[in-house]
């Protein structure tokens, strides 16, 4: 097997703060490996190094002669005058740097060296490549090939900067967050894209699904090291639990024998002999394992909610456009919608982006009018809200004092109260981060410090607007048994199956036009009854038809295989 990557004794730190220290592993040509590891601990950091947009403090990274690497950050940043096409060629390799070079040219008057040019794309098959880009944007819901990025939306620009990389085909491809901002129909396409064939991959992800279906190995960042696994999620999840009972195993040992030590140190004279200088040694590398952090299971919290009546909410009959394409068509939201929300009800909702799940709870929130109709939320309803958007804190204050302007404290019932540090305890804050200012946290860090903010206000109704996008694996945990035990209402809209199969139970499919369907189940039920459903009357063809339009196209590819590059842009100039 060829290796691909192999990183060597990498260190790197953030202002008095150690992010990984002579960190080593390799990855081998044909391996698909997920990175897993808690917010804060340097996931996207490292990515950025073996990338090649940031350096680190010590150590190597050798990738093998001659293979290209093609990198998805989790921000990706474009020249704003570029247009979506122009985008998919900004970052390649040499074909689609020939194919800007062809842009440039044809934008400048007389067409300089253009005869060169086109035989250059000519010899290096550069045709396709405008094909395939527009084959993976509509598959990424980017149709409009031409519109300025500077009118993209971030979701939109993360799609872009995902196609411009997978149509570059590299040897080895970098992911950081590839699902966000993807609708559930374009993360299976995903999904299946890079599960194909020999592709080298290395990625960072929350869905566990994705992780589990397309990875064959997952490297665990923690406590400044780097741990293996050759399987997938599910192998990665019952080895890592062996891994972490050895490691209490050797910990709770250790305490043992370290009170044993401390007692002969504070016993023993200041005048030591050798034996005695090597046994002081040993002493303070014992105290390094006895003081070392496992992570153990949050426990659950099973808090008091506010009191919530048996009237929760009504939607009546309500219809909502938006103005598309400069005012001249209206696009439907909802049309005549009626639902009657039930005590204790946790519901998912889901759809292609677009489609108005989040327009549907502003209304319900009141941040959006509707149209006609109205909502009826009972008096009781004390909402909790977590936007996709964030919120804005000052950066100026601390962690701690950030949810203490909340409260101080949080009701568990029968007379138990948990204070805001423990609360965010629970959360994988901890007491030093909680001193911390939050200008020096992590997107992931201030989006649970957000999922935080809202938990303290101890709401009976939940509305979690893609809360997943940002929080690690070991936070949706904890969220999950968090929403498992919560008595009261919850709306979640996410794209990560996971967490839907496991939180809700049933759905509002909104399939856009103002069709929504209510399902009773969770998210993978819903997909498996969906292939059980006959196909729409449009998608069958007559079959004399369907052998003539397949003998045309077949003609059609035949004749643009036969034209020079020029010809090929002026007989598609025509078909439009």
């Amino acid at each position: 097997m060829v290796s691909y990557l192999q990183v060597q004794n990498l260190t790197r730190h953030v202002g008095d703060r150690t992010l990984f220290s002579n960190l080593s592993f390799g990855i081998g040509q044909g391996h698909k490996v997920g990175l897993i590891a808690r917010n804060g601990t340097g996931k996207t950091t490292l990515l950025n190094i073996l990338a090649g947009t940031d350096q680190a403090d010590g150590g190597n990274v050798v990738y093998h002669n001659g293979i290209r690497v093609g990198y998805l950050p989790q921000q990706p940043i474009y020249p704003q005058e570029l247009t979506v096409i122009e985008a998919c060629f900004w970052h390649g390799n040499d074909t689609t740097n020939l194919i800007r070079e062809y842009e440039q040219c044809m934008a400048t008057e007389g067409h300089p060296g253009l005869e060169v040019i086109l035989d250059r794309m000519e010899r290096e098959g550069a045709w396709d490549y405008e094909a395939r880009s527009k084959a993976i944007l509509s598959k990424l819901n980017i149709s409009d090939f031409k519109q300025p990025l500077s009118q993209l939306s971030g979701g939109q620009l993360k799609r872009v900067a995902l196609a411009n990389v997978l149509i570059t085909e590299p040897d080895f491809l970098i992911l950081d967050e590839p699902t966000n901002h993807l609708d559930l129909q374009m993360i299976e396409w995903l999904e299946e894209y890079l599960s194909r064939g020999t592709l080298t991959l290395l990625m960072v992800t929350h869905d566990r699904y994705f992780l589990d279906r397309v990875c064959n190995y997952i490297l665990e960042l923690d406590e400044e090291t780097v741990y293996t696994y050759t399987g997938n999620y599910a192998y990665f999840l019952e080895k890592r639990e062996e891994r972490l009972d050895v490691a209490r195993a050797e910990v709770a040992k250790a305490n043992n024998l370290y009170r044993t030590e401390l007692d002969w140190m504070r016993r023993m004279p200041q005048a030591r002999g050798h034996k005695a200088r090597y046994r002081e040694e040993a002493f303070y590398d014992l105290e390094k394992v006895a003081k070392r952090r496992i992570e153990e299971q949050s426990m659950r919290l099973e808090m008091k909610s506010t009191y919530i009546g048996s009237k929760i909410f009504e939607a009546e009959y309500v219809s909502k456009t938006f103005p598309v394409n400069g005012n001249k068509d209206r696009k439907v939201i909802l049309k005549d919608f009626y639902y009657n929300f039930s005590r204790y009800e946790k519901m998912g909702i889901v759809g292609n982006n677009g489609t108005g799940k989040s327009t549907f709870v502003k209304m319900l929130l009141g941040e959006v009018r509707p149209d006609s109709g109205r909502f009826v939320v009972g008096e009781t309803v004390r909402f909790g809200y977590f936007c996709q958007d964030g919120i804005k804190f000052d950066e100026r204050m601390k962690v701690i004092d950030a949810v203490r302007k909340i409260a101080d404290y949080i009701d568990l019932g029968g007379g138990k109260h948990l204070s805001a540090m423990q609360f965010l305890q629970h959360f994988m804050f901890s007491p030093q981060q909680q001193q911390s200012y939050i200008y020096k946290l992590s997107g992931g860090e201030k989006s649970r410090l957000h999922l935080c903010t809202v938990l303290m206000q101890n709401p009976n109704f939940l509305i979690l607007d893609e809360p997943t996008n940002d929080l690690d694996i070991v936070t949706l945990q904890v969220l999950e048994q968090y929403l498992l035990d919560f008595h009261g209402c919850v709306i979640v809209i996410s794209h990560d199956r996971y967490f839907m199969d496991k939180v809700v139970d049933h759905l509002l499919v909104f399939k856009g036009d103002g069709d929504v369907k209510d399902f009773p189940g969770n998210y993978t039920q819903y997909r498996e009854w969906e292939k059980l459903q006959p196909a729409p009357v449009s998608a069958v063809k007559e079959p004399r038809e369907q052998v003539n339009r397949t003998e045309e196209k077949a003609k059609r590819i035949e004749q643009k295989r036969r034209m020079t590059f020029k010809e090929r842009k002026e007989f598609e100039q025509l078909e439009t």
